[in-house]
């Protein structure tokens, strides 16, 4: 009795080493496996710099140093951020809480950024408008991010633009910032136009480092921005 007791005692402690060995390799599979899986989502190598950003700094800003006489590098007029809004102050006042997250959704598509939410500064009673009432988005848009938007909306957005014929030259303010927009969301490729329930125009902000709305202009028609010919001559 004694050695069949031993027997199974030892049987039941084999097996036992064989359910927590196996429970082992099960577990680092599923590490191993995992581990597998991160690495394959990871970019093999950093993305490489944004298009326009290497005409800016191999092309554009050799040309204006060289147009307007800099003396220093740092003279050179650059862009800073671009500025995309949406004003949806009248779908807000007319109860239609849909189209905000619906714009929200379609600009952040178009930016590449979450948009944020704009409050009323005060109260106007004609407009129904209170204070705090969520009334617009805005998206800032800086660095590689900036520049990639810029190279789709030149390259994909402005060509698609219904009958289209150059953009207004004299749109600068006394800083070399110029103001644009487009009247419907669409133009954009990224955006399902089979999805789309509303039309929504947004305007675009180019702020710039230029002192005068002559360098500004300069500076973004090497870009590639497709001005109309007639303009001012401002100084």
């Amino acid at each position: 009795m004694a050695d069949e007791k031993q027997k199974k005692d030892k049987q039941n402690k084999e097996a036992g080493e064989r359910a927590r060995a196996e429970k082992k390799a099960k577990k680092a599979a599923a590490e191993q496996q995992a581990a597998t899986a991160v690495a394959d989502d990871q970019p093999k190598q950093p993305a490489p710099p944004a298009r326009l950003a290497i005409a800016y700094r191999e092309q554009i800003a050799p040309t204006l140093m060289q147009q307007f006489g800099y003396k220093n590098k740092l003279q050179v007029p650059r862009l800073e951020k671009i500025v995309i809004s949406m004003g949806l102050g009248k779908a807000v006042t007319a109860g239609e809480k849909g189209k905000m997250e619906q714009a929200e959704k379609e600009l952040g598509v178009i930016a590449g950024q979450k948009p944020v939410r704009c409050k009323a500064k005060k109260s106007v009673a004609n407009f129904k408008v209170r204070e705090g009432q969520e009334t617009g988005l805005k998206v800032t848009l800086r660095g590689g991010r900036m520049y990639e938007f810029l190279d789709r909306m030149i390259a994909l957005a402005i060509p698609r633009v219904k009958d289209f014929r150059g953009l207004n030259p004299d749109g600068f303010d006394k800083s070399g910032n110029y103001n644009f927009g487009f009247t419907e969301q669409t133009v954009f490729p990224e955006v399902d136009a089979a999805s789309v329930t509303f039309q929504q125009g947004m305007n675009i902000t180019m702020v710039t480092t230029a002192g005068t709305p002559n360098e500004g202009r300069e500076l973004l028609r090497a870009f590639g921005f497709p001005f109309r010919a007639e303009a001012k001559q401002d100084r």
